[in-house]
Parts: structure tokens; sequence; C-alpha cells
């Protein structure tokens, strides 16, 4: 799979150990920052990865912040983009099957490299299961 990362500075960490994680799996990865962990603005960030995403560059998207929920936030402005909060292998799951997110948001501050690396490889194993959910989902659009 092409899988595109993003984060800001509270990521920064964390996605660098995802991307050697994801390619030690095979999957093809597209770097779209921060590239240090000095300051930036989340928001920069999860816009670059929801545009990314939606003209379906890659396959999935992996964004990174302290919380999740500010670049969460950001990259569900953008139309066709499904960001979840994933802080756990459930709920990672779950926005695949019900939800069938496209984003998986991690919390930096808030989960281990090992339970990051276990959220996303559900994630993208994950299928949507359609629907039902598949109904719900046609109905988020304004």
């Amino acid at each position: 799979m092409k899988i595109a990362v993003a984060c800001d500075h509270a990521g920064y960490e964390m996605k660098m150990n995802l991307i050697e994680h994801l390619k030690g799996k095979g999957h093809e990865i597209i770097d779209l920052g921060s590239h240090s962990s000095q300051a930036s603005d989340y928001p920069e960030f999860g816009h670059e990865i929801a545009r990314h995403i939606a003209r379906r560059k890659s396959d999935f998207g992996i964004s990174i912040c302290g919380s999740g929920n500010g670049i969460n936030m950001t990259s569900n402005k953008h139309p066709l983009i499904r960001s979840a909060v994933c802080w756990n292998e459930e709920i990672a799951e779950l926005a695949r099957r019900h939800n069938d997110a496209n984003i998986c948001a991690l919390p930096a501050r808030f989960i281990t490299f090992d339970q990051a690396f276990h959220i996303v490889d559900i994630f993208l194993r994950s299928p949507f299961d359609g629907g039902r959910h598949q109904r719900r989902i046609d109905k988020i659009p304004i």
C-alpha cells in the first residue's frame, strides 16, 4: 500500500518510528512533514494530508499531533475525508469497518510507539463492511 504520513512537532518522533515500521512491512511511504521536532502548526499538515488523500495520491493517511484531535479536525474539513482519532485497536478497526475512515489520526502524547504500530496495522488491514454503514456515510456530506 501507499501510505501518506503527516504530523506536527508533537508527533514527529512517533511519525519517524512509524515510517520505519511501515516500510518494514513493505508499504510505500509519502512523508508530508513535519520534518523536525521544532514547533509547527498542526493545521498545515492536516490540510496537506487531507488534500493528498482526497486526490487519491495514497491509499490511506496517518496523521499525528499531541492529542490527535487538532490534526483530525482540520482534515475532516475537507470533502471526501473521513479521519478518525484512534487511540486503541478496537477504535481503529471500527473506524475502518463502520466509517470507512481514510485517515487514522494518532494522539502522540497518549500512546506508546508499540501501541501506535498495532493501531495502524489494524487500521490498514481492516476492511469496510459496507451495507448499512455505507448508507450512513452517504449522509455525512453537507
